[in-house]
């Protein structure tokens, strides 16, 4: 079932903070620490009888490592994307195998469609939301860092927040650490997002324990967090408040900033997955080792402009 994602490298961009190369997976994306484990469960559930497809709904690289895994699984697959997707995106995605259907619209009408193809008899939902197992998937993320720092954690740990997948996952693994004696330490969870669609980081910084309203869909080169109304908005504002952490915004300027001096740095991510450099660059230095992911390569949308 694997195709050997994890273990990816982890390099000092400075003195005090890291990137974790998660655009070197598989599928060039994070996304595949959790599509391994929805495959899995389809799989089983397809031997089990009664499952015929898979429905997945995604901006692209969650839709990519759906198809990919399941391919790998021998499973049909049914990707939804919003209009606008990356072609690049789109092309890796048809690669695999996978059946694309374009939906007018935002994210949310997007993942409104695959829910309702969803409830067709002898179909796998593969939300990388609303399925646990996508989470057990991404907190392997953690677990790496752990075994890479010698049996340690950094300081504070960086993510790009949408829907919030690599968050609570990473959420779920500093727990689990904790309960088994594996660490006495709890890092700072940092959460970046487009500030042109930021409901998280309003609510964060108001006070509240949930989003009030869906922010309004404007366009950034952020597309991959680009999320109005994230389903676990509650979960996720509570872990960055349990780890004493915080919500920062990045520019597309700063995004197009960032994802330069990467490349002169000999890393090409796109510009969702640099939002993270970009945060910390601008943002005022904090104690410790800080670790960022580079979670998409460059190569599934270009040099931005």
């Amino acid at each position: 079932m694997t195709l050997g994602e994890g273990r990816t490298p982890l390099v000092p961009l400075t003195e005090s903070v890291s990137a974790k190369l998660d655009f070197l997976m598989p599928t060039l994306s994070f996304k595949d620490r959790g599509a391994v484990m929805l495959a899995a469960h389809a799989l089983r559930l397809a031997r089990a009888g009664g499952l015929d497809r898979v429905v997945a709904d995604s901006s692209g690289n969650a839709g990519t490592a759906v198809a990919a895994y399941g391919a790998r699984a021998g499973l049909d697959s049914l990707v939804y994307v919003p209009e606008g997707t990356s072609p690049k995106k789109l092309e890796q995605i048809r690669a695999h195998g996978a059946r694309v259907v374009e939906v007018p619209g935002d994210r949310e009408a997007t993942a409104r469609a695959a829910r309702e193809a969803a409830d067709a008899p002898g179909t796998f939902y593969a939300s990388h939301v609303y399925n646990p197992y996508f989470l057990h998937g991404t907190k392997t993320y953690v677990y790496e860092l752990w075994e890479e720092l010698g049996g340690r954690l950094p300081d504070t740990i960086v993510v790009p927040v949408g829907n919030g997948t690599l968050l609570l996952g990473a959420a779920l693994a500093l727990d689990e650490l904790r309960r088994q004696g594996l660490t006495d330490t709890r890092p700072a969870l940092v959460a970046v997002q487009a500030e042109a669609v930021s409901p998280l980081a309003a609510a964060f910084h108001a006070g509240a324990d949930d989003i009030t309203a869906p922010a309004p869909a404007r366009p950034t080169l952020a597309e991959g967090i680009a999320v109005p109304a994230p389903p676990r908005a509650r979960q996720i504002l509570r872990a960055v408040r349990e780890t004493g952490g915080t919500f920062l915004t990045v520019t597309d300027d700063q995004i197009r900033t960032a994802q330069r001096d990467l490349a002169k740095r000999g890393l090409f991510v796109e510009a969702t997955g640099v939002a993270c450099w970009a945060a910390v660059s601008a943002a005022p230095p904090r104690p410790g080792l800080t670790v960022v992911p580079l979670c998409g390569a460059g190569a599934k949308t270009g040099l931005v402009s």
